[in-house]
C-alpha cells in the first residue's frame, strides 16, 4: 500500500503556518481528496467526509462571520470531528476563533498558506495522490523503448540486464534495473522507477555494476515510465507451444491494474535487444489501430472464402 502521510509532513512539504492544535501533528491524511464544507456550515452534516483535509476560503470565512455567534460555535464544533486530520485556510486570511478553540480542545491542527484556495488544493491533491498511490516493487528492468515502457522480467541470470545494455546501446533509455518501485496513480495507470539507491546503475554479470548516466549520457536514463507492457523472458522448453501469430494476448496483473504480457522463450543465437524493440514498436502499432497478426489472420479467412485465389 501507499505511505502514510502526516500532517506535520505536509505543513513542512508546503511551508505551511500552525496556527493550533499542534498536539495533533501526528494526524494522518488517508486520501488525497479534500474538502470545502459549505453545506455543513449551513447546517447539514448528514454526508460530512470528516477524514478529508478542511479547507476554508473565502467563501467559508465570509459565511462564518455572518452566522450568529451561538450557532457559529455550535457548527465549528462539530467540523472538529475525531477523524478530521486538519484545517487549511487560505488567502492568510483570519481563523475564528470559535474553530480555533474547537480545535484545541480535539487536538486537530489549523494550518494557513497564503496561496488562492484553487491553487493550494490542486497542489495538494497532486502530492498527496503520489505519496498515498498503492505501490510494490518487482524484480526486473524498465526500459523506454521508443516511448513505450517495457518492463522486463524473468528468473534471476536470464539476460535481462544484459538485455537492457543493449537497448541502451541501441538509443533506448534505462529507468531501473533489478528494482522496480511501481505505484499505481490511476486506474490502470502504473508508474515504474528506480529505489534512489540504484538510480542509474545497471548490474552486469561478468562486468560488475556500470553508471549508464556516466558511460552513455543523460540521454540514455529517465526516472519516472508508465509501464504500458510487460516482457517474460523464459528459457526455451522443446514441449511448449509458443505463440507465433500473436492474436491471444495475455495480461499480467500488477497492483489492481492490467498490463499486456508477452513471453519471449530464451536461447543461445536469439537477439532479444531487437526482438524486445520490434515487440515495442508492434504494440505502438497496436495502439494506432494497426494488428498485424488480425490482418494477417483476416486476409486468410478471406483466401479460404474465396475458392477463386487457389485456381
Amino acid at each position: 500500500m501507499g505511505k502514510k502521510v502526516t500532517v506535520k509532513e505536509l505543513a513542512e512539504q508546503f511551508e505551511l503556518e500552525i496556527l493550533g492544535g499542534e498536539e495533533g501533528l501526528s494526524r494522518e491524511l488517508v486520501t488525497s481528496d479534500l474538502y470545502r464544507p459549505g453545506m455543513e456550515l449551513a447546517g447539514f452534516f448528514t454526508y460530512y467526509p470528516a477524514e478529508r483535509l478542511q479547507m476554508m476560503g473565502r467563501t467559508e470565512l465570509t459565511f462564518i462571520s455572518r452566522l450568529p455567534e451561538p450557532v457559529r460555535r455550535e457548527r465549528l464544533e462539530f467540523l472538529c470531528h475525531e477523524e478530521t486530520p486538519c484545517f487549511c485556510i487560505t488567502r492568510g486570511q483570519d481563523v475564528p476563533e470559535e474553530l480555533l478553540a474547537a480545535s484545541e480542545r480535539k487536538g486537530i491542527p489549523i494550518l494557513r498558506t497564503s496561496a488562492s484556495t484553487t491553487r493550494f488544493g490542486s497542489k495538494v491533491t497532486n502530492y498527496l495522490e503520489k505519496r498515498l498511490a498503492p505501490t510494490t516493487t518487482m524484480h526486473g528492468v524498465l526500459v523506454d523503448i521508443y516511448g513505450v515502457g517495457v518492463l522486463i522480467i524473468g528468473s534471476s541470470g536470464i539476460g535481462k540486464s544484459e538485455t537492457a545494455l543493449e537497448l541502451v546501446k541501441r538509443g533506448h533509455r534505462l529507468v531501473a534495473d533489478d528494482a522496480v518501485e511501481i505505484r499505481q496513480t490511476e486506474e490502470n495507470h502504473l508508474v515504474g522507477n528506480a529505489p534512489e539507491l540504484i538510480r542509474y546503475l545497471l548490474e552486469i554479470r561478468g562486468l560488475g555494476i556500470i553508471n549508464v548516466m556516466t558511460l552513455f549520457g543523460a540521454g540514455a536514463v529517465r526516472e519516472y515510465k508508465r509501464i504500458s507492457m510487460v516482457i517474460r523472458l523464459e528459457t526455451w522448453q522443446q514441449d511448449r507451444e509458443y505463440d507465433r501469430l500473436g492474436l491471444d494476448e495475455d495480461r499480467m496483473e500488477i497492483i489492481d491494474s492490467e498490463v499486456p504480457l508477452l513471453t519471449v522463450p530464451v536461447r543461445p543465437g536469439r537477439n532479444l535487444a531487437v526482438i524486445i524493440e520490434v515487440a515495442a514498436m508492434n504494440f505502438r502499432l497496436k495502439r494506432m489501430g494497426y494488428h498485424a497478426a488480425q490482418s494477417f489472420a483476416d486476409k486468410l479467412n478471406q483466401s479460404l472464402d474465396d475458392p477463386e485465389d487457389f485456381d
